[in-house]
């Protein structure tokens, strides 16, 4: 038997492949299927099914393509209404690969159809759990993602609560436990930087597997805090139910090389300009209007949270190398449309006339020299914020930025900052793009301003201030 972890860290994402005497599965594989086609080669297996955990929001599987490819079955938990062939299992259904049985649990909570797998061995010994997003390492799924008219996130938690404890908590506590996410996610909230464990280990360490968390508690205390889902989650959600169009028709059309005069008329024709090369690349110099979002952060989740349109026609500037690599980044979240990328990127556009913008960007010692007289953003996440940031500074979260981009008062100058330097270039970005020009970049973000003398805030817990 054969159980690897295909782990995404951009995504913070896991997929895994199972095999046992030539037949494998697939669970919760990405949008490019070719790694999980190549594994099964190599081995001289056969792709017998595609599991599905759930319908995702926060990425577009690769059930739809790989069952094309290789003829294998998807299989959903029950309740499942996909809009395409699928085995909708029924609880407590096996699955044989092989010698070894994969075992439907059906737990639902963070979606409606959501679903665990058990994996029991060739010596019919139940041995590990996938358990996609029902529970992760240190937490548990959110509940809002499957909300309706007649059913709410707190209704949610509490089938959450039932399915894991009825279901999950009385396993053996010697199964392995392999998470859909890890910590990164978006999907859950307090998420362990490891990606594999034991469920003995999550009944200690789990907020949410306490054994004498009472069924209200456990409701509170999932949804409290929960930062409103990023928008293109219910986009990807439908992709996955409905299917979407093939990965290879998505590359072939995006890893197209465009000349100056081809890039002009798509971005006159509406094509947002995507500039994915690294921050200190961009603030040298970028073509006027264009969106940095670098390749080397976590350049999907981005994406997904800030470019509102999920069939916005997107040209690329990317370094040289990088074009594949980049639509594929794209399609894994839904941007299917790219049409391609500036050959030459910003060294074509200033020969053949354009003009750069730079972004002013300055050490935080030079910030602390004269703090008091700026005004300082911060653009982390709230529980960053909370957690410590500089007095007086006006927090500005990146992740909501669409929502009030009139916040600001474009006469004023401002000092921008994120934690490392990253979200503050792609904040900057995004405010040029809406008319605001007197913004610098404060390099290193709140990593470099904490080791100066600037006065912080730090947040103390109501119940350890004495």
């Amino acid at each position: 038997m054969i159980v690897e972890q295909l782990y995404t860290k951009c995504l913070a994402e896991a997929a895994y492949y199972i095999e046992s005497k030539g037949e494998a599965v697939v669970i919760d594989p990405l949008r490019e299927t070719q790694p999980y086609i190549d594994i099964a080669t190599n081995n001289g297996a056969i792709i017998k099914y595609i599991f599905e955990t759930h319908f995702h929001a926060d990425f577009v599987s690769g059930h739809v393509d790989l069952a094309k490819k290789t003829g294998a079955s998807i299989v959903f938990g029950p309740t499942a209404n996909p809009g395409f062939d699928a085995i909708i299992a029924d609880d407590n259904q096996e699955f044989k690969i092989g010698d070894v049985t994969l075992k439907v649990l059906h737990t639902p909570g963070h979606t409606q159809e959501s679903s665990t797998f058990l994996l029991i061995d060739e010596n019919g010994k139940e041995t590990a759990l996938f358990t996609g997003d029902t529970l992760f390492l240190g937490d548990v799924g959110r509940p809002d993602l499957a909300v309706k008219t007649h059913l709410t996130r707190e209704d949610l938690a509490g089938m959450l609560f039932d399915s894991l404890r009825n279901r999950i908590m009385p396993l053996d506590d010697s199964l392995t436990i392999y998470p859909g996410h890890g910590a990164g996610s978006s999907c859950g909230k307090n998420m362990s930087t490891e990606t594999v464990g034991t469920l003995g280990e999550q009944k200690e360490t789990n907020y949410a597997l306490r054994s004498d968390m009472k069924r209200d508690e456990f409701i509170k205390e999932v949804t409290d805090g929960i930062l409103p889902p990023p928008q293109y989650f219910p986009k990807n959600a439908m992709m996955n139910k409905m299917g979407y169009d093939s990965f290879d028709d998505v590359l072939s059309k995006g890893n197209k090389s465009l000349s100056i005069e081809e890039f002009n008329r798509e971005v006159k024709d509406g094509a947002l300009i995507l500039d994915v090369r690294p921050q200190s690349d961009f603030i040298d110099g970028f073509i006027p209007n264009s969106l940095f979002i670098g390749l080397n952060g976590t350049f999907a989740m981005w994406v997904g949270a800030l470019i509102e349109n999920i069939h916005q026609k997107i040209v690329l500037i990317v370094p040289e190398g990088k074009e594949e690599e980049t639509v594929t980044r794209l399609s894994r979240v839904g941007y299917d449309n790219t049409v391609g990328f500036l050959k030459g990127g910003v060294d074509t556009f200033k020969t053949e006339g354009g003009t750069l913008n730079t972004i002013k960007s300055i050490p935080a010692t030079e910030l602390a020299e004269n703090h008091t007289n700026c005004n300082i953003i911060d653009v982390r996440k709230p529980g960053e914020f909370k957690a410590e940031h500089v007095e007086n500074a006006t927090h500005y979260a990146l992740d909501f930025m669409n929502n009030d981009l009139k916040k600001l008062d474009k006469d004023t100058t401002y000092h921008i900052h994120c934690a490392g330097g990253y979200r503050s270039v792609i904040a900057i970005s995004l405010l040029m793009q809406n008319g605001y020009t007197k913004l610098i970049d404060v390099a290193g973000g709140f990593g470099a301003i904490a080791q100066t003398k600037i006065p912080k805030t730090t947040f103390v817990c109501p119940s350890t201030n004495k």
